[in-house]
């Protein structure tokens, strides 16, 4: 893969984020430390009044200001209802230099950038070994969804049905991102995939969408030994069903992952439903995230620090890998009659056989 160098962040030097937030009257001590961030440039800042800030510069393109205002006006709501998060600071422009929006005026651009300030956070990985750390975070997931189900995104993506993962196969495909060698076996059984999801979403009826977190997996979040856990932000933010927010926890055997989710719905459900239909779904959504997964990687292939990151990202390899383990998710997410019809097959040869 050879694309064109993504150039998005290219004046984003630390002189540059230093001005943007002089321009907000947030002035540094001089101590500062870039974060790990793939998607956009994120800055800690130790300020002048004691303060500790963390600056996310967006990635230009990505997300609309309106995408970006209601991921912060969401961050606000969970705040006042005392759900732990990092929410954005109110910004101020002292110097003449911002365009400020939203409101609250959470949103500046400098320049052809634009960023958002928020306090630091601490914490570690949440040890999800632990029975009761799951609980606590069951708990807070359910509260952050209460909060989510006040009111609908009108702007940020919807994460429902097979759509996303069509938005992905059709970027790959039409940029011609594939080695020709894989490409038809990943398209068929993409196609197919797609189908399962789609089939899966509308076999569960007034199934109830609400805006959620979006990308729930254990980096996401922090856990203070005090305080417990909290998230980080809300960048990828979107409207889907509830359990997209718990399936990222869940790792190891079935054996594993089924006491995990015990765990997690027990804190969960002592504050909030859950529809436990949506278990169907945990494939399909697993599936589609590895479709958007790949498209992400292609799409972002032109920034210096992916290949850096995912030096296998693109190989024959890699797509050959992607081929067998899509068509183990297309096992995974067989219809349960169609299971169930297999079963009696194999169990009316076993007696057959020994009948004779």
């Amino acid at each position: 893969m050879t694309p064109d160098l993504d150039r998005s962040f290219g004046n984003l030097t630390p002189e540059f984020m230093l001005d943007a937030l002089d321009a907000a009257g947030l002035y540094g001590d001089g101590r500062m430390l870039q974060l790990n961030s793939y998607e956009n440039r994120v800055l800690q800042l130790h300020l002048e009044d004691g303060r500790i800030a963390v600056a996310k510069f967006y990635r230009p393109g990505r997300w609309t200001d309106a995408q970006i205002l209601e991921e912060h006006l969401f961050a606000l709501e969970l705040a006042a209802a005392e759900v732990p998060v990092a929410a954005p600071w109110t910004l101020a422009d002292i110097k003449g230099q911002l365009k400020l929006s939203g409101s609250p005026a959470t949103l500046a651009h400098f320049g052809d950038q634009r960023f958002a300030v928020t306090p630091r956070q601490g914490g570690r990985a949440p040890e999800l070994d632990d029975p009761e750390v799951l609980t606590w975070i069951g708990r807070l997931l359910a509260r952050l969804h209460l909060v989510g189900r006040q009111r609908p995104f009108e702007h940020r993506l919807s994460w429902v049905g097979a759509e996303p993962g069509q938005i992905a196969r059709d970027w790959l495909l039409d940029n011609k991102t594939l080695p020709i060698e894989v490409a038809n076996a990943w398209e068929s059984v993409v196609n197919a995939c797609l189908n399962r999801i789609q089939a899966a979403f509308d076999a569960i009826p007034d199934l109830q969408l609400l805006r959620l977190h979006g990308d729930c997996h254990p980096g996401n979040i922090l856990w203070t030994p005090d305080h417990g856990p909290h998230f980080v932000d809300l960048d990828d933010a979107v409207t889907g069903p509830a359990v997209q927010d718990l399936w990222m926890l869940l790792s190891g055997d079935a054996l594993a992952t089924r006491q995990q989710l015990a765990c997690v719905l027990e804190g969960y459900e002592t504050v909030a439903k859950f529809d436990r239909r949506e278990l169907k779904l945990i494939e399909p959504l697993r599936t589609l995230r590895m479709i958007h997964h790949s498209a992400w990687l292609a799409k972002r292939w032109g920034d210096p620090a992916f290949p850096l990151a995912f030096p296998w990202f693109g190989t024959p390899n890699y797509w050959h890998d992607q081929v067998a383990k899509l068509n183990e998710q297309l096992e995974a997410m067989r219809p349960a009659d169609e299971v169930v019809l297999d079963n009696f097959k194999d169990d009316d040869i076993a007696f057959d056989e020994g009948f004779k």
